[in-house]
């Protein structure tokens, strides 16, 4: 198997260093995260609990 550089902004680079588990290489976070079933969850909010503060935040903007 050959090996591929993929160049990324530090940014992005952060974040998926925050999603990559400690015991894992990145070979290994690549290939839990492009072929699993289930999304990376990063947030806290249910997709409700998110929609509903998108909503408050889109009011509040309004408001001003």
């Amino acid at each position: 198997m050959s090996r591929t550089p993929i160049p990324v902004d530090s940014d992005i680079k952060s974040r998926l260093d925050k999603l990559k588990r400690d015991d894992e290489t990145w070979d290994e976070f690549f290939q839990r995260t492009a072929l699993s079933d289930e999304p990376i969850k990063t947030g806290f909010l249910s997709e409700e609990g998110a929609e509903a503060a998108k909503e408050n935040i889109e009011k509040t903007r309004e408001s001003f």
